[in-house]
């Protein structure tokens, strides 16, 4: 940014009521934002027992392997990586504490981000390209018997290009819980492209049970087999989304609510949420509430066939390679 520019911007975000600090404050992130990462290559990393460690800069290539493998490690960062091209996942977590990664661009890896029995777990404002599986695999981020406080998915981006990937649920929460006063959090992100599965779709939550989950305004275009779901588990709730799906020969139902498993289902929310979802035979299929858990609280508040199209998001919504 220039110095004019950045002039400019000062004098308006002063005039709008922005305090000088602020306004400068914003200036410096601006910069952060714009600043191109430079990258070291590096070999899969497999580390076990470290703790306050931080991973930056490394452009990794896994080929078989996955690319970072974390085991009983706490106090990890990665950060401003690119991750790619590894029939593995891109970052494997096992029995881990507080691991954030941040800022982070994947693709062509089996899976994303696959977190097992930890806690603490952020995957935050990073890029996902081109899942590509197969099942069980295939998600950009998936959280397995994760539990406790801190755990983020929230401001990251997800593009799987048909006939270029094979993705599954793009974000999955298998046997996760949370906490009342500190819920898994799944904010803010946009999911753009899914299918071929019959089976796979946007996000997925209570999967074999789970509970204390807040999917909060998010935006998903075309994302699969469905757009979002709970198919199990407690206090769960889908809030302010945006799901838009057209025709396509794997499509069938916006968001459900469906207990599948052999796990309580119960006092789950679904509200305020904006659908316009077509399935394989061209017919309107925004929802479906299966019955079997209990009352859904807030279903009335959603609004079916929205006033929505696929413009919600932009057709490419990846801006690092």
């Amino acid at each position: 940014m220039t110095i004019s520019k950045k002039i400019t911007y000062l004098i308006i975000l002063v005039f709008l009521g922005v305090s000088a600090y602020g306004a400068l404050k914003f200036l410096a992130d601006a910069s952060k934002i714009n600043h191109k990462v430079s990258y070291t290559v590096s070999k899969p990393i497999n580390i076990e027992g470290v703790h306050d460690k931080v991973i930056s800069g490394l452009d990794i290539t896994g080929s078989g392997k996955d690319c970072i493998k974390l085991t009983h490690c706490y106090n990890i960062t990665i950060k401003n990586c690119r991750i790619r091209f590894s029939k593995a996942n891109g970052v494997n977590i096992l029995f881990s504490k507080n691991v954030t990664i941040t800022n982070c661009y994947f693709e062509n890896t089996a899976a994303g981000v696959y977190a097992y029995k930890s806690e603490g777990i952020k995957v935050i404002n990073s890029q996902f390209k081109n899942m590509q599986g197969p099942f069980p695999k295939g998600q950009i981020v998936q959280f397995d018997e994760v539990h406790g406080n801190g755990n983020r998915v929230n401001f990251n981006k997800c593009q799987n290009i048909l006939g270029l990937s094979h993705p599954e649920d793009a974000i999955n929460m298998y046997k996760t819980n949370g906490t009342p006063n500190d819920p898994v959090q799944i904010i803010g992100n946009q999911i753009r492209g899914g299918g071929p599965s019959k089976i796979g779709g946007g996000i997925m939550l209570g999967d074999n049970g789970g509970s204390y989950m807040l999917a909060k305004d998010n935006i998903l275009v075309d994302p699969g087999q469905y757009g979002m779901a709970i198919a199990g588990g407690t206090n769960i709730r889908i809030i302010n989304n945006k799901i838009f799906g057209r025709q396509q020969s794997f499509t069938n139902v916006g968001i459900y609510v469906w207990n599948q498993h052999k796990s309580v289902c119960a006092l789950n929310t679904v509200s305020n949420n904006k659908i316009r979802w077509t399935d394989s035979t061209g017919k309107a299929n925004d929802s479906w509430n299966n019955g079997n858990c209990g009352k859904v609280i807030g279903w009335e508040t959603n609004i079916w066939a929205a006033n929505i199209n696929a413009n919600i998001l932009p057709v490419n919504i990846i801006n690092q390679q």
